[in-house]
């Protein structure tokens, strides 16, 4: 071989080293996103399930009836993951270990502290429609301080454009004329 045919060959490698790493970091930027906004799906959901919830247990079902009522009612990502849950106990999970693989499943702090409740509630002979009450309540909570949270950074995020984009557009309307009116004065002299 001689040295004009390696010099084919280390672009070619590079070019592919390039395009396979290029790859694995959308793939993976791709990935984190999806995740991202599933999660989101479900927390956004977990409040209005737990309601549901609720309200069958208090109606006088079992958690396992009440928790199959919540599938059947609502359509949704937190929906196909309880139905997952449901038929991990169906197929002889222990109920606790099949609400902590849905926690772990998800990733969504919320659903792992309830998860870790109901876990504790179950252990412990607590009224589980207190617990499934008490824990939509927090999460509403956690909720609106996250909202008011991302309201505060509105204005530190809406700074940057204002003052690359708008202050300079103001400053040429305003001071424009002014500084054609000095232009002129002074080239006059």
């Amino acid at each position: 071989m001689t040295w004009g045919t390696h010099k084919g060959i280390i672009p070619q490698l590079l070019f592919t080293l390039l395009g396979g790493i290029t790859g694995v970091l959308l793939g993976k930027f791709y990935l984190t996103s999806k995740i991202r906004k599933r999660q989101t799906q479900i927390q956004k959901e977990l409040p209005d399930v737990l309601d549901l919830l609720t309200v069958s247990v208090d109606a006088g079902l079992g958690f396992d009836a009440a928790l199959t009522r919540v599938v059947e009612k609502d359509t949704g990502e937190l929906s196909e993951e309880l139905r997952k849950t449901l038929k991990e106990i169906q197929m002889g999970k222990s109920r606790r270990q099949a609400l902590k693989d849905l926690g772990e499943r998800t990733g969504v702090e919320d659903l792992l502290t309830f998860v870790g409740s109901m876990i504790q509630a179950d252990q412990l002979g607590v009224s589980i429609s207190k617990v499934i009450r008490t824990q939509a309540e927090q999460i509403r909570l956690k909720r609106r301080q996250r909202i008011e949270e991302k309201a505060m950074k509105a204005p530190v995020k809406m700074l940057i454009p204002l003052v690359l984009f708008i202050f300079p557009t103001i400053f040429i309307v305003l001071l424009g004329p002014a500084m054609m009116t000095i232009i002129k004065t002074f080239a006059g002299m």
